[in-house]
């Protein structure tokens, strides 16, 4: 009996113990009592400690202010509850830097969104002061409904390697694959405000704390509707080839890619270098220098995702559901057009109707609008920076996505389809659109435009 007892005490001890080890693995960042291990960068708005509480003062007529850790930090894992008024807009950076030698100091790198917003993209991630939105909750209902405005919002941020996922409240939000950045400071940011009357609203942090051992075994398993981004350059993740992704271009020939009008690559016009594929400048005439170039395989049912990159005044795009024998003679080949321009430039994008013309538009038949924010102007491309597209085609559904915010969709089967081709250019073409499958083209529209990382995924 005594024997037993003694086990059971052992037994009690060492669970005590293990669970005593297991949280001193988790470092609180705020102590309770002040902003030591913290300061402030960039804009003058205040911060404050009240009990177990750091709070943000919004401040009219100052940059955005970010409280930033003294220390730098790579792989982790960061939990943090927050909660801040309607009116305001914020964020948590982490791999985030300031430095002289870029922007003059502004901070920039990962943001976790914290948005009171109807467009509900909190716990999405922004690159602040660099690319903008690189994982916008465009397609994770479940994520956009996690948050709770004017409540407590607890966050979780996992950092490990090129792998990027945030939770808010228990549901995840972002699924992201990008090594631009590996280490970094934490920041609490209080967004500038642009109007007076949102000066003094408040935003509330507490329990802060991190976790830099053992992440693989804390690591929180992801879930399907999490859509995963990856931003890696001519290359496929784990779970990318999973789920039947395979590159189209391979980053470094022109195997399975020829001309359109020929069997063969084409001998000039076109570039490969430093893993970009390029269509050359030749002064801005339709596929009249090397050519429009085709994939050799065709594609019925499909989502293409690719990065492509224009310079100052550029016109292109990528077409889908292309019949090379359509059009022989001068001129680019015939299929659905997701439209690559310099919108603010290029003449082209005040021409056709209602703008529909534009970058992102199914050219010349639907204007491309943001989804997302249909009270916002859609953000623009702009010239040297690169941008993500994306199309979705289920049988007669297509899709197109900018930047991972969708920008048009229509059933190309459907009646209102075949009257927007009967009022448009491509009217003299019989069935346009209607194809069961076709060719990917990118095409040579005179002006350089790079391309990169593209990749296919075929619907069964």
């Amino acid at each position: 009996m005594i024997i037993r007892l003694k086990r059971n005490v052992l037994v009690i001890f060492v669970l005590f113990i293990s669970m005593f080890l297991k949280a001193q693995k988790w470092t609180n960042l705020f102590n309770g009592k002040n902003l030591d291990g913290w300061e402030i960068k960039q804009g003058s708005a205040e911060y404050k400690v009240e009990g177990n509480q750091i709070i943000g003062i919004s401040k009219f007529g100052t940059e955005s202010t970010y409280l930033c850790s003294k220390m730098v930090y790579s792989d982790f894992i960061l939990e943090l509850d927050v909660k801040i008024d309607i009116g305001l807009n914020s964020g948590i950076q982490f791999r985030s830097n300031s430095n002289n030698s870029y922007k003059n100091g502004e901070v920039h790198g990962y943001q976790a969104e914290i948005d009171v917003s109807d467009r509900k993209w909190s716990g999405g991630i922004f690159d602040q002061s660099r690319r903008g939105w690189i994982y916008p909750v465009t397609m994770n209902i479940q994520g956009q409904e996690a948050f709770v405005n004017g409540d407590w919002n607890s966050y979780r941020i996992e950092a490990i390697g090129n792998t990027i996922r945030t939770w808010v409240n228990g549901v995840q939000v972002a699924n992201l694959v990008d090594d631009m950045t590996e280490e970094g400071f934490i920041a609490l940011q209080i967004h500038k405000i642009k109007k007076k009357e949102h000066e003094g609203l408040k935003i509330r942090w507490k329990n802060a704390k991190i976790l830099i051992e053992d992440l693989d075994k804390e690591s929180w398993p992801g879930t399907p509707s999490a859509t995963e981004f990856s931003y890696l350059k001519n290359q496929l993740t784990k779970n990318e080839i999973r789920k039947g992704w395979r590159l189209l271009w391979d980053g470094k020939t022109t195997q399975g890619w020829k001309s359109a009008k020929s069997n063969i690559f084409p001998e000039f016009g076109w570039e490969i270098k430093d893993g970009e594929l390029s269509v050359l400048e030749s002064g801005g005439s339709e596929s009249n220098h090397g050519g429009d170039i085709v994939t050799k395989d065709r594609f019925s049912s499909f989502e293409l995702e690719l990065e492509f990159k224009i310079t100052p005044g550029a016109n292109s795009g990528i077409k889908y559901f292309v019949d090379t024998s359509l059009n022989k003679g001068a001129g680019s080949s015939i299929g659905c057009e997701f439209q690559i321009l310099d919108d603010k430039l290029h003449p082209d994008a005040k021409k056709g109707t209602s703008g529909n013309r534009t970058v992102g538009s199914l050219y010349d038949l639907i204007t491309a609008e943001s989804y997302s924010e249909p009270d916002k102007k859609k953000r623009p491309v702009i010239p040297g920076k690169w941008n993500k597209a994306r199309i979705i085609v289920n049988g007669g559904h297509v899709e197109h996505y900018l930047n991972n915010i969708k920008l048009v969709e229509f059933n190309r089967y459907s009646q209102m389809f075949k009257a927007l081709v009967a009022y448009s250019k491509y009217s003299k073409y019989e069935n346009f659109g209607q194809a069961s499958e076709g060719h990917i083209l990118l095409q040579d529209h005179g002006n350089k435009v790079s391309f990169r990382s593209i990749k296919i995924r075929e619907n069964k």
